[in-house]
């Protein structure tokens, strides 16, 4: 009886990760791998033991990253959305944060305006999330922005693409209510 019940969840959890999520998005496949979620028209990839120790080149030899991590998914949205080319390709996702950077200021490693949680400058869409957890830290894309939410889309999180988190305002300064966002950087 436990063999059938093992084999009914495997069974569950295999149809799951070909049909949707928890959000009802449809899962497609293309020639890189399984698209779980997209934005702005940039697909959000599985990710996998398989494909998460390969470098992902863009067809101009730009480094992504590693395939599908946090990093890769944020870096190629920049690139291919944004149009934007980060001086410096390499470095784990808390890495993205310099914590030399004043508010507002230029990371000149990134190439973008930089913004303590705890800046002056609610963040926006498009923004990149910056957070300090685990050994290399998670970086994701805002994807909107309400008077007291933002919602962010990611990669690497499981089948979890996007994310909720509570923003307030306190003596002038907006913060993410969650203790491992470092900050968020924005494109000039």
């Amino acid at each position: 009886m436990k063999t059938i019940g093992f084999f009914m969840i495997f069974i569950s959890v295999s149809l799951l990760s070909c049909t949707g999520n928890a959000s009802g998005i449809i899962f497609e496949k293309d020639a890189k791998g399984v698209i779980i979620d997209r934005f702005n028209g940039i697909p959000v990839y599985r990710n996998s033991n398989i494909t998460g120790k390969r470098r992902h080149l863009a067809s101009d030899g730009y480094n992504y990253g590693l395939k599908w991590q946090c990093v890769e998914f944020v870096k190629r949205y920049y690139h291919d959305y944004l149009h934007h080319r980060m001086p410096d390709g390499w470095g784990h996702a808390r890495d993205f944060f310099d914590r030399r950077v004043p508010d507002g200021g230029l990371n000149k490693r990134r190439n973008l305006l930089q913004f303590t949680n705890g800046s002056k400058s609610k963040p926006q869409v498009n923004d990149i999330l910056v957070f300090d957890f685990g050994r290399y830290g998670h970086v994701a894309i805002v994807s909107k922005v309400e008077s007291d939410r933002l919602e962010v889309v990611q990669q690497n999180m499981g089948y979890r693409t996007r994310e909720r988190f509570r923003i307030y305002r306190r003596n002038g300064k907006w913060y993410v209510d969650d203790d491992s966002v470092l900050g968020w950087l924005r494109k000039q």
